[in-house]
């Protein structure tokens, strides 16, 4: 204590405090006259209403649907185009400041927390369909352009875009996470459905991964930049356009329902009508307690057991093909008759319930329901837990690691979808091997050597 010091001593203390407090309040001086020119620098490339620091602005930009904490920005920014991204990423970089990118904000790994601080890229102002090529099947889009809003645009083309994880997400996010959904079984993930993206690096240098416009269907030009930019969770840059292949809408689609008497059974049947060569749309599993939920929630009636929601897309003949070899197949493993949903309404509703499998699992308490995108061997576990008990949460994250060491161990991998964001980083290290991620720090190093394209994200942060 101060108190107890010889008076020499406690003058050399005192001197000691108030050369610390100067040189914190020059700190804080140089700090407050960086930020003034950095707003004002932000405020001259997107306008007054383009710069947030509200408290409410910069919480809602700092947490996904996740369970991590709330990590939010310093300063939200509205760019209205890709000169504005590409502008404000310079002044980022002159000045050190970290840049995370945020679409819609329903990701599952953390991906938009600003944990080191720094500045959100709001793009939901970049709303727009840029190209639509009929005959050719593809359309550019803008970031703030979500999957639900492209499908509207497209309804009078006979075309649609099928990738549909659920959320009504970012198109541009969902590249960024390589996301899929219920329709991957059938018509791939993000990965085999975008063919071109714009991107602004992290010294504000825009790149096109496949050249300006181009939009082939298939190419051997080069390395493959788009795919690495797709899944790299804006630790690499900003997308700020992306180019998508479409597809015809079906002739005729219906779906149907399946009860099971377990879950081995549901599964040989998927794999069995797999293995049949019907071109199953989508086939999704959810187990007893999950189809609970969803009854719950979704005001449903379905049997309490192990469940499958299935559904087909074709000409009218080809239907009664499909459906009359997936029945066979379903009956032969001790299945129900199926239950059908053969108008848009009811299949809407159907599948509805399935997307607010999220929602009805956070209503069930206690309860561990498993949903599963299970043609394409994707499922999700989901607990519900109460983030004020500290025991608790240790004992799902042991959990999860090792649900995701047992998938790991089957030669699978520990993130089929959302990403890795802050929660997988080592697990992505034990999947990849220390090569593998040496090689990828190094391209992030080269792509963004001061670190600021959403840092800690993806990577193990760097022992120094």
């Amino acid at each position: 204590m101060l108190l107890g010091l010889t008076p020499s001593r406690r003058l050399l203390s005192h001197r000691h405090c108030l050369l610390q407090c100067r040189s914190i309040k020059s700190e804080n001086t140089a700090r407050s006259t960086t930020l003034d020119s950095v707003l004002s620098a932000f405020r001259s490339i997107c306008g007054e209403d383009g710069v947030s620091l509200g408290e409410a602005v910069r919480q809602q930009h700092g947490k996904d649907e996740s369970v991590h904490r709330c990590c939010p920005p310093d300063v939200v920014v509205f760019p209205r185009c890709v000169e504005e991204v590409s502008a404000l990423a310079k002044v980022c970089n002159n000045h050190r400041l970290p840049i995370i990118p945020f679409g819609t904000g329903t990701g599952l790994e953390g991906g938009v927390s600003a944990v080191t601080g720094g500045v959100c890229f709001s793009l939901r102002n970049m709303d727009q369909v840029l190209d639509v090529h009929q005959e050719d099947f593809d359309v550019t889009v803008e970031p703030g352009v979500t999957r639900k809003a492209l499908n509207a645009y497209l309804r009078d083309t006979g075309l649609w875009f099928p990738v549909d994880p659920g959320a009504d997400a970012s198109l541009c996010g969902m590249a960024a996470t390589s996301a899929s959904g219920t329709n991957a079984v059938r018509y791939g993930t993000m990965r085999e459905n975008v063919l071109n993206l714009e991107v602004v690096l992290a010294d504000g240098n825009i790149i096109h991964t496949a050249g300006k416009g181009r939009r082939p269907r298939k190419t051997s030009a080069g390395y493959n930049l788009t795919n690495l930019f797709v899944g790299s969770e804006g630790t690499l840059g900003i997308i700020t356009k992306t180019t998508l292949r479409l597809y015809g809408i079906p002739e005729a689609v219906v779906s149907a329902v399946c009860s099971f008497p377990s879950v081995q059974a549901a599964v040989d049947s998927t794999v069995q009508i797999l293995q049949a060569g019907v071109p199953i749309a989508r086939i999704e599993f959810l187990d007893d307690v999950m189809i609970d939920a969803c009854n719950r929630f979704s005001s449903l009636s379905y049997p309490v057991t192990p469940t499958l929601f299935l559904e087909f897309h074709g000409s009218e003949r080809s239907l009664e093909e499909q459906v009359q070899t997936a029945e066979d197949i379903t009956q032969s493993n001790g299945g129900s008759d199926f239950q059908w949903a053969r108008d848009a309404e009811t299949r809407n509703r159907l599948w509805k319930a399935r997307h607010d499998a999220w929602y009805a699992a956070l209503a069930l308490r206690p309860g561990c329901p498993i949903a599963g995108h299970v043609g394409d061997g994707n499922f999700h576990c989901l607990m519900v837990v109460d983030p004020n008990d500290p025991e608790e949460q240790r004992g799902v994250h042991l959990f999860t690691e090792r649900l995701a060491r047992r998938a790991l161990a089957m030669d699978g991998t520990c993130t089929g979808e959302h990403g890795v964001g802050l929660g997988k980083r080592a697990l992505l290290c034990e999947e990849m091997g220390p090569m593998a991620v040496g090689v990828m720090q190094r391209l992030k190093d080269t792509l963004d050597p001061k670190n600021l394209m959403n840092p800690g994200k993806v990577l193990q942060p760097r022992e120094l």
